[in-house]
């Protein structure tokens, strides 16, 4: 029976990690899951799943939690101490899907135990990539990934010479504005950007889908996990979403992973692997599907891949910097203070102005100096937006 914790179990991710989980209770033992705000569908989660342990990170709601599973011998916590202490919990399989950089400390910490990492947090690897991936070779963990591109290369590798490889190339679906008219991008709203054509996502990666910031940080990922070349990395815009990566080796020849627009497959990939097992996904139908379409991702209207390439030849704690950049204008923006086509001008900024300090491509990367660069920036990325509205 397989030992498993569920980090951030109440997003879409986790929901369908548990849906996987909860189709073959007997061959699991589910050690933590942990959530935020959710608490009436944490607690289910714990309760269904006979947990050991529920957290929440929000410490306000802990009576809740606590009231919620009386009677069950779920222990229930709350607060950043108490995630880390459910992450380092032995288990042989942790799910990381905590949304943002509030994933990353848990992540480092579930490596412990030399465990495998599910990891499907970008900040991870977007603000320490060296740190995570040395930690796990370290230790003798696992890493695998639950993107849906970074899983399709994990698998078009397999039983593959990487340096073999000539490129790498990232689909994106083009988010929801792929053919709105660039000049009125600057006018879309919240609820317009919360909507993606395809996938069934939360609300903040939709609208990075739509800025295709999210993109920009799946290249930063691709690079981190599988020691490639920013040189290496190409994206194109497909908006079907069936193809979500391709591999291309010194041979001409062309590996691509297709598949539904299904997020258990690659959780389902992960839970299982190196076996492939059933998964309750839709089975494609080539002649029903008729054609694939590509594009080249537009720069004028997608910003946000010039700067993942400037993270990239920087190095050093500008991943984190651009992460924090991201997520406070993010923030701004959901709250009306600024407007769509800001974010990436904002972002943009702030790394510039922090690149201009000394060390920060040459920093050594630790959990330390990556939470100072992540608080610098945010502070900065609201000071700029304050003085743009002003």
């Amino acid at each position: 029976m397989k030992r498993i914790t569920v980090l951030g179990a109440t997003g879409s991710i986790g929901q369908n990690t548990i849906d996987l989980i909860r189709r073959a209770p007997d061959n699991y033992d589910v050690v933590a899951v942990t959530g935020a705000t959710n608490i009436k569908q944490l607690i289910k989660d714990a309760i269904d799943l006979r947990a050991d342990i529920a957290v929440t990170s929000d410490e306000t709601r802990l009576a809740e939690l606590r009231d919620g599973l009386a009677g069950t011998g779920i222990e229930a916590a709350a607060g950043a101490a108490a995630l880390i202490e459910a992450a380092a919990r032995p288990a042989d399989w942790i799910m990381s899907a905590i949304v943002g950089f509030a994933g990353l400390a848990p992540g480092l910490e579930a490596l412990t135990h030399g465990t495998t990492l599910a990891l499907a947090n970008k900040e991870s690897l977007v603000t320490a990539g060296p740190l995570l991936m040395g930690k796990a070779k370290r230790l003798g963990a696992t890493v695998l990934p639950v993107d849906s591109e970074h899983s399709a290369v994990f698998q078009a590798l397999i039983g593959e010479d990487i340096t073999a490889v000539e490129r790498v190339i990232i689909t994106a679906s083009g988010g929801a504005f792929r053919d709105h008219p660039i000049e009125a991008l600057a006018n879309v709203t919240v609820a317009q950007a919360s909507q993606h054509p395809n996938w069934d996502m939360g609300q903040r990666i939709t609208i990075d889908s739509a800025t295709m910031f999210n993109k920009a940080m799946e290249l930063i990922e691709t690079k981190e996990f599988f020691d490639v070349s920013a040189s290496q990395i190409e994206t194109i815009v497909h908006p079907e979403s069936l193809i979500h990566a391709l591999v291309g080796f010194n041979d001409g020849a062309l590996m691509a992973h297709v598949g539904p627009h299904d997020m258990r497959h690659a959780i389902g990939f992960a839970l299982n692997y190196p076996d492939r097992k059933t998964l309750p996904v839709e089975r494609l139908d080539l002649a029903k599907i008729g054609q694939l379409n590509f594009r080249t991702p537009d720069p004028a209207r997608y910003p946000a891949l010039a700067i993942a390439d400037q993270v990239m030849a920087e190095g050093g704690l500008s991943g984190a910097v651009f992460n924090a950049a991201k997520e406070q204008a993010l923030d701004h923006f959901i709250a009306g203070d600024c407007g769509f086509t800001d974010m990436a001008r904002v972002v943009q900024t702030v790394l510039d102005v922090m690149l201009t300090r000394e060390g920060l491509q040459n920093a050594t990367i630790t959990l330390d100096s990556v939470r100072e660069a992540d608080a610098m920036a945010r502070a900065l990325t609201s000071e700029e937006i304050t003085d743009t509205k002003g």
